[in-house]
């Protein structure tokens, strides 16, 4: 979508159920968002978790060795003993994160107060307008449609070219579905 935005193609996303976190990073590339009343809307924030077996592993005896090149290779560990360095470390991750976010939802939206949208909370539809996450609120159908009023529309598909045979016993098989159907409609018995 960015490089839609950079050849200045005008750009306008519908949200029908959800752009929180990166769904909203995404949708806030494009001039205009709309929103539908019940969408959910926001979420700019960053959440990390990890499970920690380390006490469960050192009861059944089972020593882990964790090997890296590098201090903050890996700050926190699945398997092994955390450390408040380690923690503090991943929690400045975490923060650097949610910074590169704000910059980027930032420049995407000047006009947002960031510092208010960018707590990690959600909105429905109405909420994130009032806040100035969307630009209206409407379901894509209906953005459609409206756009579909006094337009001529074509439905346009491809399809991609059979291979003679393909087309020749296709048109065989049909021709035989037909012929059966009618006999059947018909109360007769098939010939076979």
């Amino acid at each position: 979508m960015q490089r839609l935005r950079d050849k200045n193609i005008p750009l306008t996303v519908t949200v029908d159920k959800v752009a929180a976190s990166g769904g909203y990073m995404m949708a806030c590339v494009a001039e205009k968002i709309i929103a539908a009343p019940f969408a959910i809307v926001g979420s700019i924030g960053v959440v990390a978790q990890i499970p920690n077996f380390n006490r469960f592993l050192k009861s059944k005896d089972i020593d882990i060795e964790l090997h890296t090149a590098g201090q903050y290779k890996r700050t926190l560990t699945l398997l092994g003993e955390n450390t408040e360095e380690g923690r503090q470390k991943f929690r400045e991750d975490l923060n650097e994160t949610h910074h590169l976010f704000k910059e980027f939802v930032q420049r995407m939206r000047p006009a947002l107060d960031i510092e208010q949208v960018a707590t990690g909370e959600h909105w429905y539809g109405q909420q994130a307008l009032e806040k100035g996450l969307v630009d209206e609120i409407n379901t894509s159908d209906e953005v459609i449609l409206g756009l579909m009023e006094g337009r001529e529309v074509l439905n346009v598909r491809y399809m991609q070219r059979k291979k003679l045979i393909d087309r020749v016993t296709g048109s065989a098989a049909e021709s035989a579905d037909r012929l059966l159907l009618r006999w059947w409609q018909r109360g007769q018995k098939p010939l076979m």
